[in-house]
């Protein structure tokens, strides 16, 4: 995260600095592409997009080209990258939904996704249920054949609707936000915001099993 600034992604977008249509398209196509299994990390995206606004925000540390020039307004790019982020997912899930494991022998796929991943993600999805279609959204590896599987095991789309939406809310936003009001000294604290994150999730995880384990030998013993 250290190495944000230096990455190709906040090059390509820091150049549209002071045109914000041409940063809040850049998030649309790169999420998508981020979805589909790509190379483009969507965290950087967002926070690209966060320090933008930031910049947009603090005209005395970075003077804009012309009076009055137009900014990214953080409020803009809160809500257009939490749609994006989910619109995406649903399109995967959608995929996944409408074409099945037919999906997975097309070439193209195949480059970005083995069968064996599908089938873990697959028997992750049958055992976990709900919990595993909200891990999904905060795990980069595991996200795109994660939000596969789940449309072609037919999960119910209202509740992938829901699930993936409030991850989708409680991260994506988050991000925009901080970046914008903090700039890059927030960056300092976004890996120990993970550790959390994951220890809530490990927690939640262990707390599942528990319960699951709990009722299936009392149903035995019944």
């Amino acid at each position: 995260m250290e190495n944000i600034f230096d990455h190709q992604i906040f090059q390509w977008f820091s150049q549209f600095a002071y045109q914000p249509n041409m940063v809040y398209a850049g998030v649309v196509v790169m999420m998508v592409a981020s979805a589909l299994g790509l190379p483009l990390p969507e965290e950087v995206t967002l926070v690209s997009v966060g320090f933008l606004a930031f910049m947009g925000s603090r005209p005395d540390l970075f003077p804009p080209p012309f009076p009055g020039a137009p900014v990214v307004n953080v409020h803009e790019a809160a809500l257009l990258s939490f749609l994006a982020v989910f619109g995406s997912d649903f399109l995967i899930y959608g995929i996944g939904r409408k074409w099945g494991r037919k999906i997975l022998y097309h070439p193209r796929m195949r480059r970005l996704i083995s069968e064996e991943s599908i089938t873990k993600v697959e028997n992750w999805t049958k055992k976990y249920g709900n919990f595993a279609v909200f891990v999904f959204r905060f795990t980069p590896g595991v996200r795109f054949p994660g939000h596969l599987a789940s449309g072609m095991l037919k999960f119910p789309a209202w509740k992938f609707a829901l699930i993936d939406g409030l991850a989708a809310l409680v991260s994506v936003p988050t991000q925009i936000y901080l970046l914008a009001f903090y700039g890059k000294e927030i960056l300092v604290y976004f890996s120990r915001f993970k550790i959390v994150v994951a220890g809530i999730l490990g927690i939640a995880l262990i707390i599942f099993l528990f319960k699951k384990f709990y009722n299936r030998s009392r149903n035995q013993t019944v």
